[in-house]
């Protein structure tokens, strides 16, 4: 798989729907992840991410016109040690949960589906990054109903060990709009990530590419190898 210049790849189409990015920075010592809502309804739209701890979560911008809460208010993001879990669910807590409990990543996710939001049915991407005494390792996991039959769930694990720098993963929910949206296909994408302008030049490039209608929400998030430290940012549409 060539890779792909990462903002261009966010924009090749108008709703990728939620997406996921992991990867390392060009210089090798950050790990990099990004996390992106967008929206077309105005429930979905009526969103912003906050910050909760060491991770995030989603929360109504306008709380009187929020409709249904079920599978767009969640945590995101959640810290776990030298991990970071990263979804785009409520399936951040089963991983969480699971992992605590002595379970690996892709373990975790086994009780879990794509979400119930017929016809669309929704694929649950998750990822984690392993970041400790300098070594660092990702994965990521993309479950997904049998090409749009529900009675059926294909499940995905990928795993990204010792990651080249200057690259990453791109895994989102669909491959473009449409009715029923289709799901997210293959592997996910090999991306560049140009970091050599810092945290907040990349964030700007990320947020920019998406869809200036759909987008909702960006996340980044800097990580120190060697340390652990980070350094993190949200932009919210609402505000």
């Amino acid at each position: 798989m060539n890779a792909v210049k990462l903002t261009e790849e966010l924009g090749r189409t108008s709703y990728p729907g939620r997406g996921i990015v992991i990867g390392r920075s060009a210089d090798g010592k950050y790990a990099v992840t990004a996390y992106f809502i967008m929206g077309r309804s105005e429930n979905s739209r009526n969103r912003v991410f906050v910050t909760e701890g060491e991770g995030i979560r989603t929360e109504a911008f306008d709380p009187s016109k929020m409709r249904d809460p079920s599978l767009i208010i969640y945590a995101p993001v959640r810290v776990r040690g030298t991990d970071t879990i990263v979804t785009n669910g409520d399936q951040t807590d089963t991983v969480f949960d699971g992992m605590t409990a002595g379970q690996t990543f892709e373990e975790s996710l086994r009780c879990r589906e794509f979400e119930p939001d017929a016809p669309n049915y929704t694929p649950r991407i998750s990822g984690v990054l392993h970041v400790k005494e300098g070594a660092y390792s990702y994965e990521m996991s993309i479950l997904k109903s049998d090409e749009g039959e529900p009675s059926g769930c294909n499940r995905y694990h990928f795993s990204y060990d010792n990651p080249k720098g200057g690259e990453g993963r791109f895994l989102h929910t669909y491959m473009g709009d449409g009715d029923p949206l289709p799901s997210f296909e293959g592997e996910p994408t090999r991306v560049t990530l140009d970091t050599d302008g810092g945290i907040d030049a990349f964030t700007k490039a990320v947020w920019e590419a998406l869809d200036p209608d759909n987008k909702v929400s960006l996340f980044v998030r800097f990580q120190i190898i060697s340390d652990g430290t980070c350094e993190t940012r949200i932009v919210n549409k609402n505000r």
